[in-house]
């Protein structure tokens, strides 16, 4: 049909819907862009513009703006992690990216890489192959540690890396184990799973209890996962769910399969020796072909260093804030695991908690968790303690000083979540290399 041929009024009804379905679409794509120009920045402002772990970086020369990348992210709608400005993705709130890569595999024009670190914040990542061995033959490294702290991503290197380690496992050797696995958390817990599926010799030490990370979680923390398959097990069939739930899936997991890990054992120290490694643990000394360093990022907590900070009642991570009904309440930190652990305790009836952080703001933390603060604050429910530092800690008080003022708080519990120190060093030290990254694969 020729258009030009058309009278007026057939022309109209023709072109008036074209012309309005236009007009929305550019109306939608303009209010979008200035949600995200505000979103952005306001995240700027906050100071929260370090992501995490891995992360998108987009090249605009390549990026169309098609939008792939923003569909394919699992995190949206419920976060906006990515967003389009001028016809251009970019990265709105870097501190909700948690690294699952999807955006990179969605981009139809090759404008994304995934990275680790910033030009301003470096990561420190061990170099692996791709069957996630380390430089140092026999030793390979699985899930957080790695970079990659998603569940999913954990449980298939910790299934991957031991297929990798019994591929290996075709030379002989004569040591009592064909293989050590250091950690029980998603990875090491999968490894685990799986080397006795494959019928290996093997021990699992954990120097804390199931679940890695995620078992220091607050009580209720929900978790964001996705489905997977566990060796011996079946399918793993969470999306999102809670805390609680996940460890009692592996929990029962642990029961029905006989999988046996050694609890509160701690690595000391690793040798090599010829075919293989002896390692030195706080109650064994193990001789093995290989080594699965599933330790996480968490590493050791970070102390404060003050009197009476080795009394009972000073921990570094809270398990049930039940635990802490009619107690008054130090929890010292300004990052997310800090703010969640003070909003859950004063979630508790009879509590009276107060936060202590060094710093003026709480520039580290998501905003849900520093919105969580304001509306506990408002309620009296909870007190904040800006630019404030804890001097000595007593069975009875805790003293702090703020802007060269001393005080002193009753007080029955301390909670100190001020971060880990990264087991870097230990890596370095049996010679594992180890690269800080600043923005780059």
């Amino acid at each position: 049909m020729n258009i030009g041929s058309l009278d007026p009024l057939s022309l109209a009804i023709y072109v008036f819907p074209l012309a309005l379905i236009l007009l929305l679409y550019i109306y939608r794509m303009t209010r979008q862009q200035r949600e995200n120009i505000l979103l952005k920045s306001k995240i700027i402002q906050s100071g929260l513009t370090e992501p995490p772990s891995l992360h998108p970086l987009i090249d605009p020369l390549k990026c169309t703006g098609c939008g792939a990348c923003i569909a394919a992210c699992p995190e949206q709608p419920g976060h906006k992690v990515l967003g389009l400005i001028h016809s251009k993705a970019e990265l709105i709130s870097p501190t909700e990216c948690i690294g699952h890569g999807a955006c990179f595999i969605a981009c139809p024009h090759d404008a994304l890489q995934l990275v680790f670190g910033t030009k301003k914040r470096g990561v420190d990542i061990p170099h692996l192959k791709p069957n996630f061995e380390t430089n140092v033959g026999g030793i390979f490294i699985a899930g957080e540690l790695g970079g990659m702290g998603l569940i999913r991503n954990a449980i298939e290197q910790g299934r991957q890396s031991v297929e990798s380690i019994c591929t290996d496992m075709s030379k002989q050797h004569n040591n009592e184990l064909d293989l050590l696995i250091v950690g029980a958390g998603p990875a090491g817990f999968t490894a685990s799973l799986a080397a006795m599926e494959k019928g290996l010799r093997f021990a699992t030490i954990e120097q804390e209890v199931l679940g890695g990370t995620v078992a220091h979680y607050p009580r209720g923390k929900m978790v964001m996962t996705q489905p997977a398959i566990l060796p011996m097990v079946g399918e793993f069939p969470f999306k999102n769910t809670t805390k609680e739930k996940l460890l009692t899936f592996w929990q029962q997991a642990e029961k029905d399969t006989g999988v046996c890990i050694n609890y509160n054992e701690r690595m000391e120290s690793m040798t090599v020796i010829e075919q293989g490694f002896e390692v030195q643990t706080s109650k064994n000394t193990y001789r093995t072909h290989s080594v699965l360093l599933a330790i996480g990022r968490r590493g050791t907590p970070r102390t404060l260093d003050v009197p009476g900070e080795n009394l009972p009642k000073v921990t570094y991570s809270l398990e049930d804030p039940v635990q802490h009904q009619n107690h008054r309440v130090l929890v010292v930190g300004g990052g997310d695991s800090a703010l969640e652990a003070a909003c859950a305790i004063a979630g508790v009836d009879g509590t009276e908690v107060t936060i202590s952080y060094r710093s003026a703001a709480f520039t580290r933390a998501k905003p849900k968790n520093r919105q969580a603060v304001e509306d506990a604050v408002s309620t009296g429910r909870l007190k904040v303690m800006l630019e404030s530092n804890v001097r000595a800690i007593s069975e009875e008080a805790v003293e702090l000083e703020q802007h060269d003022r001393h005080f002193k708080l009753p007080n029955d519990a301390v909670i100190i979540s001020a971060g880990g120190i990264l087991p870097t060093a230990f890596l370095r030290s049996i010679g594992i290399d180890v690269e800080t990254k600043f923005g780059i694969a």
